[in-house]
């Protein structure tokens, strides 16, 4: 008699989700520069920005190298921005495996997302090992603090990312809306400027941005006397946690509906 090993839907779905990562890995990185063109990519933008900055400021920024200065704004706002992209076509991209009970579209949307984490670490270390050989003073005086930031803006990306995808379900226009959306955060979130170069009555139109406070931070966290001038982490931390929840919310409502049309 053949036995037949039952599963716990636990295991079941951790397969399905590692099924999709690996479906991922294979969609992003299947031409020739692969992974390496997400690390040129940013990198090369972080160092125009930095020669543009860097011939004001002399090289340092707020009492931090202008190259990171950069980093820090840079890579969390093209973070956030590409993990809200891909997290909302995630339900959209992986619709014919739906077909099958055992996969949902919550499992397309953590593998997703956690492919965007990975992959993004993978990119700040690599940068960090390029900084070290171009001998550019590289310091972090809380190490957690600063991951602590990272996590919050992928969370946020994530949350902002799962809303779009339910949206795109009953409203597929709803993508060119997301796009100009998120083309103004890079002039909004401090990927190249701080709360100091600005007029503090100006500060208002800003600090409502938790991407914002998440940079700011980072930077602080990297470099002790960058300060935190104008910014919150407890504003931080609750408009993360308010908007996860919602959107959590918002998918146990209405994702067999959004699959089904």
């Amino acid at each position: 008699m053949t036995l037949v090993k039952k599963r716990s839907t636990l295991s079941v779905w951790k397969d399905v989700v590692f099924a999709i990562f690996l479906r991922e890995i294979r969609s992003k990185f299947n031409d020739k520069l692969g992974v390496s063109w997400a690390v040129v990519s940013p990198l090369v933008f972080i160092m125009v920005l930095t020669i543009m900055r860097g011939s004001m400021d002399g090289g340092v920024t707020h009492s931090m190298p202008t190259f990171f200065f950069m980093v820090y704004g840079i890579l969390f706002v093209r973070f956030f921005m590409e993990t809200v992209g891909s997290v909302s076509s995630a339900i959209k991209s992986n619709k014919p495996l739906f077909a099958f009970r055992q996969v949902q579209p919550i499992s397309a949307v953590i593998a997703v997302a956690v492919f965007e984490l990975l992959s993004r670490m993978v990119v700040v270390i690599c940068i960090f090992i390029i900084a070290y050989y171009l001998k550019i003073e590289t310091q972090i005086n809380n190490l957690l603090g600063v991951m602590f930031c990272f996590f919050q803006i992928w969370l946020l990306a994530v949350s902002v990312g799962l809303l779009f995808a339910l949206l795109a379900c009953y409203i597929p226009e709803v993508n060119k809306i997301k796009n100009l959306m998120l083309r103004p955060l890079i002039f909004i979130s401090g990927a190249f400027f701080s709360l100091q170069d600005i007029p503090h009555e100006l500060w208002k139109y800003f600090t409502w941005n938790p991407i914002l406070h998440a940079i700011e931070y980072s930077r602080y966290y990297a470099y002790s006397t960058y300060g935190t001038v104008g910014v919150d982490i407890t504003y931080l931390s609750y408009s993360t946690l308010i908007l996860f929840f919602f959107s959590l919310c918002c998918y146990h409502a209405a994702w067999k509906p959004a699959i089904s049309r």
